[in-house]
């Protein structure tokens, strides 16, 4: 029987950027935490909170949006939707090349 590859998850669609912005000032502690805190403890770069902020990003991992939600101390259904396919994560950024 072959094992499930760790390194393929479920994309997570963020519901309402402007709701996560708002619990962001006011987390599950009634702490607030900056895009530069909340990516430092969820572990991404800053600017994937801020681009899912501005609506430039829609989607993450699941070990991200559930990082994401337990910092904030929201279930993650409350931000976020299972969204298309599975993707596999290599960890590494994508790079995007202009047409």
């Amino acid at each position: 029987m072959a094992t499930p590859d760790s390194t393929q998850f479920s994309l997570y669609k963020l519901l309402d950027r402007h709701l996560m912005e708002r619990l962001m000032k006011r987390t599950g502690t009634g702490a607030a935490v900056t895009i530069r805190g909340l990516a430092d403890l969820v572990g991404v770069p800053h600017g994937t909170i801020g681009n899912l902020l501005t609506g430039e990003q829609e989607s993450v991992i699941e070990p991200t949006a559930n990082a994401i939600c337990g910092v904030i101390g929201v279930d993650l259904l409350i931000l976020f939707a299972p969204h298309g396919r599975s993707t596999r994560h290599t960890g590494r950024p994508r790079i995007e090349v202009a047409a």
